[in-house]
């Protein structure tokens, strides 16, 4: 057999593009906990952010109905079915706000392709976008799978995670053309005060950049915060602006795949023209459920928020009893994001911890309980627990994590 020459030399068998994607950490220690689980070990997991809850009765109903009617057995529009757009210009109206119509609505297959559409749609190869830390880890992916380039910002507990306008602005070049803003907050549970919302808004109108904003879990606030929509703070960035969210984590949903995208007209059409190739409309079932779970009573969301604010006290508590772990109040979402750099250094059961991937390795293997750590945000020396799971369970993991610990020397 010939040996290829130079200029006939193997491709590769994975694209540059795709080949450079991370695995999604925090589904990465999922899916080995529920691995570890299956092998009959007691594995507590905080790694997933999947509330404990199952779906609303009502909204099971409206998709079992949903799937006994042959009109959903169909393809729909690409961008979305009518009755749920209606409902989502509603609810948003309700919840935020904030004023749309049903033409600046696109419905996606969960608030990852509402993600990855949004950048997709807006940012060309050069173009940079500012991404605070502690970030979701599917945002840099995303930009990156666009062509564009993540500038991070990093911030820490000091200023409650949240970037300052002198941030921003030390971060903007030439090249900035969108900044990803996240509260509620995935990973750290930090909300943006108002004042911080209008500030960053106007700052984003003045140097006419774009704003992406993910407020999935608007619903999840504690300590009289308040969720302030960044295009109702500042409305004059409305044409600038993307509004990302979902029925996920308000509704119990995670499983059901339902998102989507607000904004400009003309950014919204040019998302669903993508969309009617990549997975065309969202399953017709499943936006019946949300149809449901938009229009339909919020008293569920209370019940679940109340029992979500419990178990951030119970974890807060519970971790800054930890010897080296310092962990700030969250106000919002369903994550703790406590600080273990000074546990780096010590060692466990005579291995020195280098790095919180070691930690969190060395909690998994010796405490049986999975959380992800913080380079999976961009910011060493922490970790993520998501506290949205039974109170026995929580208790049991933190305070055997906590026993483990204990032991660094």
């Amino acid at each position: 057999m010939a040996t290829p020459t130079a200029s006939h030399a193997p491709k590769p068998r994975i694209s540059a593009r795709i080949g450079g994607i991370a695995e999604s950490a925090t589904l990465a220690v999922d899916a080995k906990a529920k691995a570890l689980k299956a092998e009959g070990r007691p594995v507590i997991g905080f790694g997933a952010g999947e509330p404990d809850f199952p779906t609303p009765a009502p909204i099971v109903e409206a998709a079992q109905a949903a799937a006994a009617d042959p009109k959903n057995h169909r393809y729909s529009p690409a961008g979305g079915l009518p009755e749920l757009k209606a409902a989502i210009v509603a609810k948003t109206k309700r919840d935020s706000g904030y004023d749309i119509a049903a033409n600046q609505v696109l419905v996606t297959n969960g608030g990852k392709q509402a993600v990855y559409q949004a950048f997709a749609t807006l940012v060309d190869p050069g173009d940079e976008v500012i991404l605070p830390a502690p970030y979701w880890t599917t945002y840099p992916e995303a930009i990156a799978l666009a062509g564009g380039t993540p500038v991070v910002v990093t911030t820490g507990p000091e200023q409650d995670y949240m970037p300052s306008v002198e941030q921003l602005e030390a971060a903007r070049t030439e090249n900035t053309k969108v900044l990803l803003w996240c509260s509620p907050s995935n990973p750290t549970g930090a909300v943006a005060s108002r004042e911080l919302t209008e500030a960053v808004g106007r700052w984003a109108v003045e140097h006419d950049i774009w704003v992406v904003t993910d407020e999935i879990y608007e619903h999840l606030v504690y300590d009289g915060a308040e969720a302030v929509s960044m295009p109702v703070a500042v409305p004059e960035l409305a044409d600038k602006c993307v509004v990302l969210n979902g029925v996920a984590k308000t509704y119990a949903m995670t499983g059901w795949r339902v998102g989507w995208m607000a904004g400009p007209v003309d950014v919204i059409k040019a998302a669903t023209n993508l969309q009617s190739h990549l997975s065309s409309n969202v399953a017709n079932v499943s936006q019946r459920a949300a149809v449901e779970a938009l229009s339909g009573s919020l008293d569920a969301v209370a019940e679940m928020r109340e029992a979500f604010d419990r178990r951030r006290r119970l974890i807060v508590e519970l971790l800054s009893a930890i010897p080296g772990v310092e962990c700030p109040t969250p106000r919002g979402a369903f994550y703790a994001y406590p600080a273990v750099g000074a546990l780096l250094g010590k060692e466990i059961r005579g291995q020195k911890m280098e790095t919180s991937l070691d930690l969190a390795a060395a909690v998994l293997e010796h405490a049986e309980v999975a959380v992800v750590p913080g380079e999976a945000f961009g910011t060493p020396g922490f970790f993520r627990l998501s506290y949205a799971l039974g109170d026995d369970d929580l208790r049991t993991g933190v305070t055997r994590m906590g026993e483990l610990l204990a032991e660094a020397k």
